[in-house]
């Protein structure tokens, strides 16, 4: 009895051996697929970023590219606004410093009709002149210099009010 109790011990320990190994085997089989599954997750999770990534990055450069390329309208446009009302002020220079000198007199045409008392419209031009009708008044020189200023603030602000114009047309999008 006793050598059949030391077989059954024996075959005992072998079977619980055996078992031991095949769960271990079990174990590390799950293991490695684990692994694996978790490696696969991983580099599509990875992929999915560098896709989200370079998406990004290829919409950041496109704002940049449209805010530089709206810097550099702005710029021209300052530019062209700049020397338009430059080229203003130094055309009103010109008109004061003419007025000044007297080179230049400001007049104004009055009405005929009550210059001469008649309604009948006047035939005869002066010598020199193709305006109709010899009743001129001029006008003092500081009163022409307001006017001149007073035109050159209109033009300017009319200067200021196309740039402005401008600008919006470009920022909303519409020509």
């Amino acid at each position: 009895m006793k050598i059949d109790a030391v077989k059954w011990g024996g075959a005992l320990l072998l079977m619980l051996g055996l078992m031991a190994g095949s769960a271990w085997a079990a174990w590390v089989w799950q293991a490695n697929a684990y692994v694996q599954q978790l490696a696969a997750k991983e580099a599509t999770h990875q992929t999915t970023l560098t896709n989200l990534a370079n998406a990004n990055s290829a919409q950041i450069l496109a704002e940049q590219d449209k805010r530089l390329a709206l810097e550099q309208w702005m710029a021209a446009s300052d530019q062209a606004h700049y020397r338009a009302l430059t080229n203003e002020k130094t055309k009103q220079a010109r008109l004061r410093d003419r007025l000044a000198t007297a080179d230049l007199r400001l007049s104004v045409q009055l009405d005929a009709t009550t210059a001469t008392g008649c309604d009948a419209v006047q035939t005869t031009t002066r010598t020199g002149s193709v305006v109709y009708g010899a009743h001129r008044a001029q006008l003092d020189p500081a009163h022409a210099q307001r006017i001149i200023g007073i035109a050159g603030d209109g033009d300017q602000g009319l200067i200021a009010l196309q740039a402005c114009q401008a600008y919006v047309k470009e920022v909303s999008g519409t020509k």
